[in-house]
């Protein structure tokens, strides 16, 4: 039951408080501090995300202004600039990796699976990589092009529950092939990706550990067909073949046998060329585990818009990486919010609903039932068209 509580505190009591004590214990967190705790640091950084902060002096300014209720959201430590500056820049991001990480695998056990891939029985992972310009004159370490810094987030995403299951920052000049030399494949799990990907050798080592691939294939890789899979004359999926690699070095690096699935997208209009090793799968199965591909491609787009991680509140590499790791466990508590009080909204909607309330003392339950915040028309009759004369 509510006692007054604010949205915020109910928003962060999903927040594994244990994990994160020893993770502040493991990395030392609290060595030398004497106010400003890491959890204090962590809930400022929820705060800011939350309500769509832009800048470090914005955040201070607001969490100022609330006063007494600072201390009600859980923040005990007095807020300032080069308080919260110097925490960032300093205290370890694997502090907030480990949580995220915690969050992670237990929301990997509640939350619901899509039901789509439900009769797969197997992991279905998504990789993909998205790179974050940053200003060359604040971040002199993170050199991309002459005029032009970044980072980039490698991000290995679970398309069954919609969360991402592990994420790495690199330079923005690390090529995308990197990470699948970071983790070891789960046995008879899917792992979808784009064009990007495409190494023989390492996607061989995929096949070797019982691992299986979705991927597109390039426009002029030159191979010779062994056999005809039957297809459905008048559906999407064109042809359907397995074939074998013919120029030498691509054959040494993949000796075996690929399925190539032709298929027109009856929505678009394109022409997409999927390779797999997986030979069990009819073929619009393996269109629609590329199609899944595609919650990545929002996750990115979600923590880009709502999570205002392109503002960061540091220059250090320590620093970028901590707040993109808030952002990652700011968006596990989103979904598990979602999940805990049965919201009918997505998760961009309960976000902006959030940023407006975060200070509100209603139930979560109650705040999201409440009519005005569904999409209703209202008419005006006393208003006329814009052409009614």
């Amino acid at each position: 039951m509510n006692h007054g509580r604010t949205i915020f505190s109910q928003v962060v009591e999903l927040l594994p408080r244990k994990a994160f004590d020893l993770a502040v214990t493991r990395y030392g967190g609290q060595n030398h501090v004497r106010s400003f705790s890491c959890m204090d640091q962590l809930l400022c950084m929820i705060f800011a995300q939350l309500t769509c902060r832009s800048s470090l002096r914005e955040t201070v300014l607001c969490l100022r202004a609330m006063g007494p209720r600072r201390y009600h959201c859980g923040i005990r430590g007095n807020v300032a600039k080069s308080t919260l500056a110097d925490a960032n820049e300093r205290r370890g991001y694997r502090i907030f990796q480990d949580l995220a990480l915690t969050m992670i695998r237990r929301a990997r056990i509640v939350l619901p699976v899509d039901g789509d891939l439900a009769r797969l029985q197997a992991e279905v992972f998504a990789l993909d990589s998205t790179t974050i310009d940053l200003c060359l004159k604040l971040f002199p370490w993170a050199v991309f092009r002459r005029k032009k810094a970044a980072v980039k987030a490698h991000v290995l995403f679970d398309v069954l529950t919609g969360i991402p299951v592990f994420m790495h920052i690199s330079h923005g000049k690390r090529h995308d092939l990197w990470m699948l030399d970071q983790f070891v494949p789960v046995v008879g799990a899917f792992y979808v990706m784009d064009r990007g990907y495409v190494d023989f050798e390492r996607l061989y080592r995929m096949h070797t550990a019982r691992a299986f691939f979705i991927t597109r294939a390039k426009r002029k890789m030159n191979f010779g067909v062994r056999h005809h899979l039957a297809v459905p004359p008048d559906g999407p999926v064109k042809s359907d073949r397995l074939i074998r690699l013919r120029i030498p070095q691509s054959r040494k690096d993949y000796p075996e046998p690929l399925r190539l699935v032709h298929y027109l997208d009856p929505e678009t209009g394109r022409r997409l060329r999927f390779l797999t090793n997986n030979f069990s799968l009819d073929a619009l199965t393996i269109a629609l585990l590329y199609r899944k591909r595609w919650q990545i491609e929002l996750f990115f787009k979600w923590i880009k818009q709502h999570l205002h991680i392109l503002a960061f509140f540091g220059t250090t590499p320590n620093a970028v990486c901590s707040q993109l790791w808030i952002a990652v466990i700011v968006y596990v508590l989103v979904a598990e919010l979602k999940h805990q009080h049965q919201l009918p909204q997505s998760l961009n909607e309960i976000s902006q609903i959030l940023s407006v309330t975060i200070l509100q003392k209603t139930p979560v339950n109650v705040l999201f039932s409440q009519k005005q915040w569904r999409n209703q028309t209202v008419e005006n009759r006393n208003q006329l068209g814009l052409f009614e004369l």
